[in-house]
This record gives structure tokens, sequence and C-alpha cells, in this order.
């Protein structure tokens, strides 16, 4: 069974909102959609997906939790406590339990629809307006908001993964960039990296696409990190509406990257530069799409496996943790190929 979406033009109009909304397309009997395009992942879509795994090779996209040693945006960095199990009584020491604390921004992850507003009506996904009170309180409130925990209820994330390989794309072509600039690319980059992989789309596809940021910045001591970060100008997909437009006629269940932002920074609307917080994809991703993105994922590995058996699909699965409220989260990813 394959869900009957709207192209990005036919999206029936959303009082005060722009063409494109997709707020109650997912509605079901008047409950309020809190999955966006996670129910393109459907039963059929998945059992497809399930035929990608024909190498029976696993491979992890989780950046190790701390390789931000100086996150931006004044999110905490990683405090990771081990503690002795001990038995005083009998002079006993039995083993360790340990206790992480993080910014779930800070490292690979999810964005929940709850993580970046609709700028001009204040809105996240479908309407949704939610409080820190709520999102830190989630079993009192009356409206069930689009955080990560409900991803537990439908099994969370298994579907088709698509890579798109930039970063060896533009190595084959001697084209150089720097991850840490706002270079971009657009529509025509990716369809020109699908083609040269022989990878077509399929509904209910996530894209994943490889820059090779954390790479790059894995590799730098804090103080390089911080240098090159303190620029706030990171590769990325081109902010645009056009870009948006392209994305929802896809009809990918989700999009995630190895940088900073899935789309680049600084934003730019009009030809003018603007302030991060006027993230365009972001607006219309998860505010008006609910389209999860994920940011900083680990790649390398999945794009040597990729290049070495010419198979640039295979089965994503993807688990965040089952915290009420959650706004972002570890994606606990792993491709199958």
């Amino acid at each position: 069974m394959t869900f009957s979406v709207p192209q990005f033009d036919d999206l029936p109009p959303v009082e005060g909102m722009p063409q494109g909304c997709a707020w109650g397309i997912f509605d079901k009997n008047g409950t309020k959609d809190v999955y966006g395009t996670l129910n393109l992942l459907t039963p059929d879509v998945v059992k497809a997906a399930a035929e990608e795994v024909q190498k029976g090779i696993s491979i992890s996209l989780n950046w190790p939790i701390g390789s931000m040693k100086i996150p931006g945006y004044f999110r905490k960095s990683l405090n990771h406590t081990v503690m002795k199990l001990e038995d005083p009584k009998a002079n006993l020491h039995y083993g360790f339990d340990d206790e992480v604390e993080f910014n779930t921004q800070a490292s690979s992850q999810w964005d929940s629809l709850c993580h970046f507003m609709h700028l001009p009506s204040g809105k996240f996904y479908n309407g949704a307006n939610p409080t820190v009170k709520n999102l830190q309180n989630p079993a009192q409130n009356s409206q069930k908001f689009p955080t990560l925990e409900h991803w537990h209820d439908r099994g969370c994330i298994a579907g088709r993964g698509v890579l798109i390989d930039f970063k060896s794309y533009a190595d084959a072509k001697c084209f150089k960039f720097d991850p840490f600039s706002s270079f971009r690319i657009g529509i025509k980059d990716i369809e020109k990296v699908a083609a040269y992989q022989g990878v077509t789309f399929r509904q209910g596809d996530i894209l994943i696409v490889r820059f090779g940021f954390t790479e790059a910045l894995g590799k730098m001591t804090a103080e390089e990190q911080r240098v090159k970060m303190s620029t706030h100008s990171y590769c990325g997909l081109d902010g645009t509406e056009e870009m948006a437009r392209w994305l929802w006629n896809q009809h990918f269940a989700a999009i995630a990257s190895d940088n900073l932002a899935v789309e680049a920074m600084p934003p730019i609307v009009d030809g003018e530069t603007q302030p991060f917080t006027q993230l365009v994809l972001h607006q219309w991703c998860l505010s008006l799409f609910g389209m999860p993105l994920g940011e900083l994922w680990h790649l390398k590995d999945l794009a040597e496996q990729c290049k070495k058996y010419k198979k640039y699909t295979f089965l994503l699965t993807s688990s965040p943790l089952n915290v009420p409220g959650a706004v972002g989260s570890p994606p606990n990813a792993l491709a199958l190929l």
C-alpha cells in the first residue's frame, strides 16, 4: 500500500500559512498527527527496504558523543561520570555505573518536529504550540506534541536509506570545497550525484547526504574546532523554497547529513545573508512538512562500503532515546547492506 501524497503545489491551503504547508495531510479521525513524513514508512515500504540487505554488513552512523569538543550556540559539552559500585560493609568493589549528561544537538542527532518553529506563525508542525513546561511535563498535557518519544509508538524508523556521497563525487571530479564555508549544493547537484551512483529515488526514502564535515571536524583539537566553528559558516544543502519544494515532491520520509544543519549556514534569503535563526529548510522541513532532519551523522564508513559494492541504497534503522518530551536525540542509526 502506497500513501497518496499531494505534490507541493497541490497541497490543500492552510489558513494563514504559505502554500506547501502539509498540516493535516496525515491526520486521522480528527486526531492531529505527530509523525509527519514518517507516515510514508508504510509496511510495504519497510518490506521493500529489507530487500536491500544483500551483503550482511551493518554500519553504525553515530558520531561519538563528545566529538564536538566545544559545542556552539551555548550548548553543553559531554560530561561522563563513572561511579564504582561498592559494598562498604563487605569492603567489596563489584562493578561500575555511569552517568552521561550532554546536549542532544552536540553530536549525531535527530531534530524532532518541535525543534524549530515556523517563525512567521510562531507554530511548530501541525500547529503545535508547546512551551518548556509542556515539553518537560508531557504526561500533564492534554495535547500530544510531535516529540521523539512518539516514534516508539510506531516502531521508530525502518526504511530504505539512500546515500548521496557528495564528498566522494567531488573528489572523483577533482572538485575542492571547504566544509567550513557557506558552500551549498542545489537540486541539480544532488541529481548529478544520484545519476553518477546509479540511484533513483522512491517514495518513503530516507535521504542521507555526505559532505565529509564530521570527518574533518573529528580530526581537530578543541582549539582547532573552536577556530573553524567560530566563523558560523558551514556547507550544506541550498536553503531555498525551491529546494524545499523538491524535497517534498520526492516524498522523502526524512533527511540526514554529516554537517551541522543539513542546510548551509548562514541562511541566504533573497540574496541577503541572514542570522542563523532564519534557517529556511528547518522551517519548511520540520515545521511545515513534518520531515525530520538528522545532523552530524558519521558517514565515512558507510561511504566506503557503498563505494566498494557500488550500492548506495540500504536498510536504515534508527531508534532515538525514548525520553518523554524529547526535542532531539542521538539517532542510534544503523545501515544494513
